[in-house]
């Protein structure tokens, strides 16, 4: 079953803070559209940086690949391998590119497609209790009573799991 994540856009000016209408889910998993027409599948979704990092990655794998006077059936599993990885890899780019713009990622839902998601989301999310608040600590955290010491290490100091050969245990 299919999982999802959801993001919420920043916030606009005089608006609350999470308006659920303007909600993205995005499914995790291979992406076919992406696979077959990566370019035009990275325009459609107005990923601008990652659209130059594909055509200069492309680009170079191809002129490397000439340079090396490689024949066309490597070439061609070049492509293919590049393609396979933007398929795979293409909701990880939107995030990424979500992220970058601000967005932030408010948890994950599985559902059988995205209006199941949606429902599912939503459901727990009017369910949510309000934050309680928080009750001011009592009593004062607890200080060190042993002193840390300074200085380079001795011969005599342990680091790890077991102590120097040699050593009582």
């Amino acid at each position: 079953m299919p999982t999802f994540t959801v993001h919420a856009p920043p916030r606009r000016q005089g608006e609350a803070p999470a308006t659920p209408e303007r909600f993205v889910f995005v499914r995790d998993g291979f992406h076919g559209w992406a696979f077959l027409l990566a370019p035009i599948w990275l325009i459609a979704r107005r990923l601008w940086l990652a659209l130059l990092i594909y055509v200069v990655v492309t680009a170079a794998v191809a002129a490397g690949l000439a340079a090396l006077g490689s024949s066309a059936s490597a070439q061609g599993a070049a492509a293919f391998a590049i393609a396979l990885l933007v398929g795979f890899e293409a909701s990880s780019i939107r995030r990424w590119t979500m992220a970058r713009r601000g967005w932030a990622t408010l948890g994950f839902v599985v559902g059988e497609d995205r209006d199941n998601a949606e429902r599912r989301f939503f459901a727990q999310w009017t369910e949510r209790p309000a934050a309680a608040p928080t009750a001011p600590q009592s009593t004062p955290p607890a200080t060190l009573t042993v002193p840390v010491r300074r200085g380079p290490p001795t011969g005599r100091d342990v680091i790890g799991l077991f102590p120097e050969p040699g050593e009582s245990r």
